[in-house]
This record gives C-alpha cells, sequence and structure tokens, in this order.
C-alpha cells in the first residue's frame, strides 16, 4: 500500500517519494517490519495461544527435557506468517507476478499447516491432519505454481552473455542481450555452461520437445515444494532448529535472487538473469524478519512452537522460492539438512519393515528418527540400532547449533558452486 502511496507522492517531487522505487530500501524496510510486528505483537500472540490452552501434545520418548515443553503454545506459526504478509502488503509491488506467487503460497501452505494443527488440538490428536491430504495440498499448489510459470507471459528469463573486444591492447566488455523469452532453463551447480534445460530430456519428443520439457519441470516443481516441505516439517522437533537453518537458507535465497534480478551482477556470474524477479528480495526480506523475530521466542528453551503452521509453509516457501529463480537444483545442497532428515525417516521405516519380514523383528538404523533425535540418545541404552554413535547424548541446544554452523557450510558450498565452474 505505502509502495503505491509513494508513487502517487512522485508526481508531485515529493521529497523522498524515489525511496520505494529502491529495491535495497524497501527489503531493509520490509525486514524491519516484519521483525517489529515478530517481536512485538509475536508476545501477544503466545498469550493469546496461552488463554486458550492451545499446548502442544508431547508423546514421551525418553529424551532429556521432553516432558517438560508439555503445554507449550504452539500454532506459532501464525507469528511468522503475520509477520511476513503485513510488509509485504505495505512495501510490496502487488502487480509483480512473483509477489503475487509467494503471498499465495504462504497463504495456501499456512491455511493446510493451521488445518493440522487445529485437528491435533481440538481433538487431542497427536497424528493431526492424514498425511495424504497433506501431500494433495502441497501437490495442488507445486502444480499451481508450475502452470502459472508456464503459462504466465510475465514470467520470462534472458541469457546475457559477456562479449569482449580488444582494440590497442584495451579490452572492453560489452554486454550482450537477448529478448526475455519462456524457457525451461535452470541453474545447475559444477558445471561451466551452468543452465540445463529440462526440454534436453524430451528432445526425443521432436517438435513437442519444448512442450514436454515443460511437463517435466511441473513434476520437478510439484517433488520440490512437497520434498522441502515436508522436510522442514521434520526438522522442526527441537527448539530453534528449523526457524534458525531456515534463515540461513533464506539469507542465501535472498542474495541469489539480487543476484539474479540485476542485469550487471547475473552477466558477471555468468547467471540467468530474471527480469522483475528482484521484487523478489522484498518478500524473502520479510521471511527472514520473521523468522528471526520467531526464533527470539522459540530458542532454547522455547515459548512457543511454530507447528505444523509454520514448519509447512516455511519449506513451502523455500521450494517456491528457489524454483522462481531457477534454483531449484541448489536445493538438495543448501537445504541438505531438511533432505537428511526426510531420508533417515525413509530408511529407518524401510530397514525396519524388510528385517521384520526377514528375521521376524524389525531393526533399526539408526537410535531415533528424525535424525536430529538420534543425537539426543545415549548409545547402548537399549535400542538395537547399526549406528550408536555418538555414545553419550548431546544436549538439544548444542545439537541446534551445531545443525545451524552445518546450514551456513552448505549455503557457502552452494554460492562456491556458481562460481567454480
Amino acid at each position: 500500500m505505502l509502495y503505491y502511496l509513494f508513487d502517487l507522492l512522485q508526481e508531485y517531487n515529493f521529497p523522498g517519494s524515489r525511496l520505494m522505487t529502491y529495491i535495497t530500501f524497501r527489503s531493509g524496510a520490509a525486514l524491519l517490519l516484519s521483525l517489529f510486528i515478530a517481536l512485538v505483537f509475536g508476545r501477544k500472540i503466545i498469550d493469546r495461544l496461552q488463554l486458550m490452552q492451545v499446548g502442544e501434545i508431547i508423546r514421551d520418548l525418553g529424551l532429556e527435557g521432553q516432558m517438560q515443553k508439555t503445554g507449550t503454545p504452539t500454532m506459532g506459526g501464525v507469528i511468522i506468517i503475520i509477520s511476513i504478509l503485513v510488509p509485504c502488503l505495505l512495501v510490496g509491488d502487488l502487480s509483480n507476478i512473483y509477489m503475487i506467487l509467494m503471498l499465495i503460497s504462504t497463504i495456501w501452505l499456512g491455511t493446510l499447516g493451521f488445518c493440522d494443527d487445529y485437528i491435533k488440538v481440538a481433538k487431542h490428536d497427536k497424528e493431526g491432519m492424514k498425511g495424504k491430504f497433506k501431500i494433495i495440498g502441497q501437490v495442488g499448489l507445486g502444480l499451481m505454481v508450475g502452470l502459472t510459470m508456464y503459462i504466465s507471459p510475465a514470467i520470462t528469463q534472458r541469457q546475457v552473455i559477456p562479449v569482449k573486444y580488444s582494440s590497442d591492447n584495451v579490452e572492453t566488455v560489452y554486454l550482450s542481450q537477448s529478448q526475455d523469452v519462456k524457457s525451461t532453463q535452470t541453474t545447475i551447480p559444477f558445471v561451466k555452461d551452468n543452465n540445463f534445460d529440462y526440454a534436453y530430456l524430451t528432445e526425443w519428443m521432436g517438435p513437442y520437445a519444448q512442450t514436454g520439457g515443460w511437463i517435466v519441470f511441473v513434476l520437478v516443481v510439484i517433488f520440490a515444494v512437497a520434498a522441502t516441505s515436508n522436510g522442514a516439517n521434520l526438522t522442526d522437533g527441537l527448539d530453534g532448529l528449523c526457524a534458525g537453518t531456515s534463515a540461513i537458507i533464506c539469507v542465501a535465497l535472498a542474495i541469489m535472487a539480487y543476484l539474479g534480478g540485476n542485469v550487471i551482477y547475473s552477466t558477471y556470474l555468468n547467471i540467468m538473469y530474471i527480469p522483475q524477479s528482484a521484487e523478489l528480495v522484498v518478500f524473502m526480506s520479510a521471511f527472514i524478519g520473521a523468522l528471526i523475530g520467531f526464533l527470539w521466542y522459540n530458542a532454547y528453551p522455547a515459548q512457543v512452537f511454530m507447528g505444523d503452521t509454520g514448519s509447512l509453509t516455511i519449506g513451502g516457501i523455500i521450494a517456491v522460492f528457489a524454483i522462481l529463480i531457477h534454483k531449484e537444483l541448489l536445493i538438495p545442497i543448501l537445504c541438505a539438512i531438511f533432505f537428511v532428515e526426510d531420508l533417515s525417516v525413509m530408511l529407518q521405516v524401510a530397514y525396519f519393515k524388510y528385517t521384520k519380514k526377514k528375521y521376524g523383528a524389525g531393526r533399526r538404523i539408526f537410535k531415533m528418527t528424525p535424525l536430529h533425535h538420534h543425537y539426543q540418545k545415549p548409545g547402548n541404552s537399549g535400542i538395537e540400532a547399526l549406528i550408536q554413535a555418538p555414545l553419550r547424548a548431546i544436549p538439544e541446544s548444542k545439537i541446534v547449533t551445531r545443525f545451524w554452523i552445518v546450514g551456513i557450510f552448505l549455503a557457502v558450498i552452494t554460492f562456491v558452486t556458481l562460481k567454480i565452474r
């Protein structure tokens, strides 16, 4: 809203009215606004949740300090969602297709997670919404985002190629710009010509190869949204773990969006230029501020849990954002923590079923899953598992801090892939 007000004031040469034309200014404003909302109104929302007795249902898994968390307010993801939406509505360009898609994704997944949390609290059912309904919601969002990117004429990309000319031993660099095109190209790591076109996979379709490429792309979008959203959901098991890890990921994505939305930087780094995508930096800045503000109350010992309202939304936002800036194939590196958490559960379940069928009794790979709980259990504690290390249980706060450090390392590695080609 303020964005359009300042745009109107420019016609009257109002002092400072041009500030809203700068992505950096609006991004900073969005971050500060979201941080303020999360810190100030977050406390009021937590108090309200306590009055409503919206407490977390804790199952006794024999973990240190676990049962002390019983009754801690959940559904705190509402704080994150509000802290994102308000700043974006105030300083964002609501006519920008990228901003529109991100706002819809936030509301979509926020509603899905809220329904899951509501079922848990209202019916005292720890399982909440059936898994198939969550998957349907995630697939629906992925399908909507993928098809919108295919149909919308406003979503394009441009490969900007630096061309060097030498004259009298003086080297000059010119920017050779192609036209904005609809394409299924995306960024891949560790490759010199680091654009991969999904249409390569459907060349056998002849004249329909490009259409086939879009079909493959939409399927990748659906998988990325579902996998990342569920990965974030599984990661939300320790105080501050999901929020802190996600904040690190989001800082990396915001930088990538800024570089990809700037013709000069994208040329220097030899990455695709995506017109109008710089607006995504405003959204991501609000998201980062919301996560940091929420972490103020969610850090150990947590005063509030985000619940599925927050975790499903966080993972989905990260996936959709990466897809819009054509960095979805970097997600396995940047969001490796989410996927390792996912993988630990899948391996544990598969191995347990296999050994139960073969030996009559199920066996485990890890002491407990998701993976972060494995480190909370001491080795040789009566649980038969292939991996017993570490033998001593690690305190919750130390596990979270170490996961954050790993997240920073993964973010750095992701950026390195853009230069080591």
